[in-house]
Order: structure tokens, then C-alpha cells, then sequence
């Protein structure tokens, strides 16, 4: 029981009398009776024991989209609840006003809603609802904080949806509109016509010209049906920083673009999200089934402050695929941990599979490459620059045994593994 505002304005008007009456049994007995007012007032007010609590927030939204969360406030008391109700949430839920002055009479039941724009992905858990009951005459008041849980998913935001019509054009154009002239692994035999100067000869059907009176060849187009496996590196290095958000991010971008762009082609998208164990996995879908749970199942995995354990991610490749397929590694290309553990496992994958390694880079290190304006920075960029030399020299060791490395910034890594994905279905190698 405590007095509000209004009570502290009776209290002050209590000068006036003492100014009338200069006595002390005149301020002791004025501040006896406005005690007593507010203790009375508060008495009278609805118990905040007795509001029933009901949240419905959305199931799923996306950062930077406005919703609501709905709040049912049920009065099981005899007295009309009168004050103020705080719907507390989380602060990356961006619940910007979630207080609410109410009016419940006895047996009835009041809505209201506070507005949310996550910030972040991820779940995000409800916090107390406190509620401030407010007596008759506004001197006294009841405050309790309650419990109504409720969550919301908050998906990644897949901001690198902006390049599929693009990436999309390109494949109609590997696809359909040009035609494959190599006989390389992983292609389907499309069709025969007549043979022009710069055809490959190992493309010449030598059985279908002898029957006419033209050299003919074969062309050939991307096979369908091929199989992609994603597997995200959710362990230690995945936390690092880069820019504004954890390198995770831009993997998760990163594979929800190459995932909806697969899709189009035809072809089955596996995920797996690993640290020392599974964290995540998506298998068996297709079309807008596969997307809506690739982001359902990617919302709320986290970086794990452990080591990757290299012997879970091969084991769960063996483990879901069954022929030749797309195996994307989404990791950083560290040159301490890739040599010591990751650069045997890649090698190993890439003699029964094509191999692709996808890293973000820091772009505050390009930063300190290119700043040299006094010798401080000086030995940064020297620093930076043997850092990347050693990158590069990783990536070299990678691609000796045959796995294939794209390395870009965050907000370029989606596009630029998009366009190796092409690369590889263009060439044949799927």
C-alpha cells in the first residue's frame, strides 16, 4: 500500500491549515487524517490477486516488423480495478509503450495490446506483468507483479532475399537458355544438334552422325534432384563480432539465400546446425515448407562458447547423404582450428563429395589493412596483413585438396556463395 501523486498534493495542501493554526496538533493531525485516507483508499481497491492474465503474443515475426501482443485482463474480484497495467517484455522486443491505464469493473474482462518490433532473432520470453490498483479516490494504491508466460519467435530477418531475382535469372539462363557443353560430372544428356566450330570433339555422338549426313553432338544440361547439405558451424567462432552482429548471422543469411535458390533449381536442401552435437536440423522438406523451416529451426540456435568437433560433422554428413552431393560448410576460415581439425575432415568429405567452405571476414580487418597514416596504425595493418596472408595461405591448402573456398564480408558472403552454387551447377560438378 502506497500513496500516489494526488496524495502527496493533499499532503502539501496541509499548509494552509498549519499556516492558519501554527500548532504542531495542527500538521500532526493533518498528517494523521491523510495517512488514514490513503491507507483507506488503498484498502478499497481492487486486489490485484484476483486479475486472471491471459497473454497472445504472435507465434513468429521477423526484426524490424511491427506487431502486437494481445493482453487479457479478467476481474475475478467484487471491486472495479482501476489503475495502471506495465506488459513487460524483454528490450530487444521493442515494446515501446507498455504501460496501460485500465478501468475493469467486477466480473469483466478488458483487452490490451502492446506494440512490438524485435530487434533481434531469436526467443524472446514475457516478462511480469505488474499491476497497480488504484482506490476510489486516487490517494492509495495495490501493486503486484504477476506472471503470464508467453513467447515469441523472432525469425531471421533474410535481408539477402534481395538478390534471389537476380541469382534466379542467371539460372533460367544456365538452365534453359544455354546449354552445357562439357561432359562433366554431375550432368544430364539434353539433346543433339548439329556441330559448330569451338564444340568440345568429346561431345561429338560419333553412332547418331555416322546415321545422317551432319556431325552431331550431345549437349548437356544441370542435373535436378541433386542433393545440397548446409551444415552451420554454431561453435565458438560463429560468436565473434563482425560489425554490428555475430558472424552466425551472416551464415544464417548466407544459407537461407543458397537454400531458397537450390530449391528453385530443383534441387534438396539439407541443414544441420553444429557445435559438439546437432543444435539443429532440417531434412525431408521442399518448396515454402523448406524456407518456413529453415527459419523456424535457425530462430533460436545460438553460438556456443565450445570447440567445433569435426568428427560430428562428417558422421552427419555420412549419416544423411547417400550420393554425390553440395556439401557448404559455413565456418570461419581460422588458420589455427581449420589446419588442426577442420582441414582432414574437409579433405575427407571432398573424395566422396563437392566441397565448398564459407566463412565471413571481418571487415574491420580490411579496415586496419588500408589505415597507415601513423605508426601505431602501422603495426595494426601489419598485424591485419599477415593475418590474411595466413588466411590465404589456409585457403590454398583447402583448395589443394580439392575444396572449393568463397571468403567475403558479411553483408556480400550470401551473393558471393549464391554465385559459386551457379558456378559449380553451370560447370557440371553437382
Amino acid at each position: 500500500m502506497l500513496p500516489t501523486v494526488r496524495a502527496a498534493a493533499v499532503m502539501a495542501a496541509g499548509a494552509l491549515p498549519a499556516l492558519l493554526w501554527p500548532r504542531p496538533a495542527t500538521v500532526l493531525s493533518w498528517i494523521l487524517l491523510v495517512v488514514l485516507a490513503v491507507l483507506v483508499d488503498a484498502l478499497l481497491a481492487a486486489s490485484p490477486r484476483r486479475i486472471e492474465l491471459d497473454r497472445t503474443p504472435p507465434l513468429s515475426v521477423r526484426p524490424g516488423e511491427p506487431t502486437s501482443s494481445a493482453l487479457l485482463l479478467t476481474n475475478a474480484g467484487t471491486r472495479t480495478l482501476r489503475g495502471l497495467v506495465r506488459d513487460a517484455w524483454p528490450p530487444s522486443a521493442g515494446a515501446a509503450t507498455n504501460r496501460h491505464r485500465v478501468q475493469v469493473p467486477a466480473g469483466e474482462r478488458r483487452r490490451v495490446r502492446t506494440g512490438l518490433l524485435a530487434t533481434r532473432r531469436g526467443r524472446l520470453e514475457a516478462d511480469l506483468v505488474t499491476i497497480r490498483s488504484v482506490g476510489p479516490l486516487g490517494l492509495g494504491f495495490r501493486q503486484r507483479s504477476l506472471e503470464a508466460p508467453a513467447s515469441i519467435v523472432v525469425l531471421p530477418p533474410f535481408r539477402s532475399r534481395r538478390h534471389l531475382p537476380s541469382k534466379l535469372a542467371r539460372l533460367r539462363e544456365i538452365d534453359g537458355q544455354t546449354t552445357l557443353l562439357s561432359r562433366g560430372q554431375g550432368t544430364e544428356f539434353d539433346s543433339l544438334r548439329e556441330y559448330v566450330d569451338g564444340d568440345d570433339v568429346r561431345s561429338i555422338d560419333w553412332r547418331a552422325s555416322a546415321r545422317g549426313a551432319d556431325v552431331v553432338v550431345r549437349t548437356w544440361r544441370p542435373e535436378r534432384d541433386r542433393r545440397v547439405l548446409i551444415v552451420i558451424d554454431v561453435a565458438r567462432l560463429s560468436a565473434a563480432r563482425l560489425g554490428e552482429a555475430p558472424r552466425l548471422d551472416a551464415q544464417i543469411e548466407a544459407a537461407l539465400l543458397l537454400a531458397a535458390l537450390a530449391t528453385k533449381a530443383g534441387d534438396r536442401v539439407d541443414l544441420v546446425a553444429v557445435d559438439t552435437r546437432l543444435r539443429a536440423r532440417v531434412s525431408g522438406q521442399a518448396g515454402p515448407q523448406l524456407m518456413s523451416a529453415l527459419a523456424h529451426s535457425l530462430a533460436t540456435v545460438e553460438p556456443s562458447l565450445v570447440a567445433l568437433d569435426t568428427v560430428t560433422v562428417t558422421q552427419a554428413a555420412r549419416d544423411m547423404l547417400s550420393q554425390r552431393s553440395l556439401v557448404v560448410l559455413m565456418t570461419a576460415l581460422d588458420p589455427s582450428s581449420t589446419v588442426s581439425g577442420l582441414l582432414p575432415a574437409a579433405a575427407a568429405l571432398a573424395r566422396d563429395h563437392t566441397v565448398v567452405l564459407a566463412s565471413a571476414s571481418d571487415p574491420e580487418t580490411a579496415a586496419l589493412r588500408a589505415d597507415r597514416t601513423s605508426p601505431e596504425r602501422i603495426y595494426d595493418a601489419a598485424a591485419a596483413e599477415r593475418e590474411a596472408l595466413e588466411r590465404r595461405a589456409t585457403a590454398e591448402r583447402l583448395r589443394r585438396r580439392r575444396v572449393e573456398v568463397v571468403e567475403a564480408e558479411p553483408e556480400d558472403l550470401a551473393p558471393a556463395l549464391a554465385d559459386k552454387y551457379l558456378a559449380l551447377k553451370a560447370a557440371g560438378r553437382l
